[in-house]
């Protein structure tokens, strides 16, 4: 991007901060590849974000959604995007603050008249306190599940026009998976550290564009350098101060780690989201940290900006 242009989408971008919604709504153009935040936040119900969740926009439709967390469900319909234009959900991990949108999304398609299937894709799981991605959408909208009256989604064309059709991807190695992909796009994932959770980063080639989500990870496989290589843009987890100490740093990277895996990744734009208090209000400090390592772009995400690629 221009700088010219990114300093306009700047402006905009601390305006959407101080005015309605309706300023960053307006932010997403009709042709290109785009990249909205539906949620900045974290799991915490003060911080005036929505939980984590982003949207792939091409040529003004919303190709890939990643992540649901809480309220992404109502952003979405902020953004003016038609679930009937989406190819898949994508899961980083299933922790609340990432997943619990999910039922919401499913009932509202019911309306959009959508008649592809949708895939969702998640990782699986090598432990029993997480479910992999097809139990936990069998436990939300499954036979038994919490809302157990969506679960023609999953088996026939009954409920909405379509089905929902579910895939995990492995969490653990070091190999990445690709085997997701279209006329217009490829998606490709590969395992992450975030403590015993298990979790993707995901890398989106579209429109001749690369966008690369972290999800939440404190970068223990070294991996995210190598996989997000040459992007347009990488979108990383902000959860945490550089002096944060003890086992905070078993699930999220540091600002100095951000900057040393941008540089490594010659990515050009890095933009900060999963945003919580103990970040919120040190901006400078965090950009220092980064800019000893990184000299490109840095965007500190808020709902419904939207970004350019």
């Amino acid at each position: 991007m221009p700088l010219k242009s990114l300093v306009l989408f700047s402006f905009l971008a601390l305006l959407a901060v101080a005015y309605p919604a309706t300023w960053a709504d307006q932010m997403c153009g009709d042709t290109g590849v785009w990249v909205q935040i539906l949620g900045a936040g974290g799991p915490e119900l003060d911080d005036g974000q929505g939980g984590s969740s982003y949207l792939i926009w091409n040529d003004n439709k919303p190709r890939v959604l990643i992540d649901t967390g809480p309220g992404s469900s109502v952003a979405f319909e902020k953004a003016g995007a038609n679930i009937a234009d989406l190819y898949a959900i994508a899961y980083t991990h299933l922790h609340a603050d990432h997943a619990v949108d999910f039922p919401a999304f499913i009932k509202g398609s019911a309306f959009a008249q959508r008649t592809k299937s949708l895939i969702v894709l998640g990782p699986d799981s090598a432990n029993e306190k997480y479910p992999d991605t097809v139990s936990f959408v069998d436990r939300m909208i499954g036979p038994t599940g919490a809302f157990s009256y969506l679960q023609g989604f999953l088996s026939s064309k009954k409920a909405g026009g379509y089905r929902v059709r579910v895939r995990n991807v492995p969490a653990a190695g070091n190999r990445p998976w690709a085997q997701f992909g279209n006329e217009e796009l490829k998606l490709s994932a590969i395992p992450v550290n975030h403590g015993d959770v298990p979790a993707l980063a995901w890398r989106v080639d579209i429109g001749g564009k690369s966008v690369v989500f972290t999800g939440d990870f404190n970068n223990l496989k070294n991996v995210v350098a190598k996989f997000s290589k040459d992007t347009d843009a990488l979108v990383m987890t902000h959860a945490l101060a550089e002096n944060s100490r003890g086992t905070l740093r078993d699930l999220h990277v540091l600002p100095s780690q951000i900057g040393r895996i941008a540089k490594q990744a010659q990515t050009r734009m890095v933009v900060l989201s999963h945003r919580m208090n103990r970040t919120r209000g040190r901006e400078s400090h965090s950009r220092s940290q980064i800019e000893k390592h990184y000299d490109g772009y840095i965007l500190f995400a808020n709902d419904m900006e939207c970004w350019g690629l």
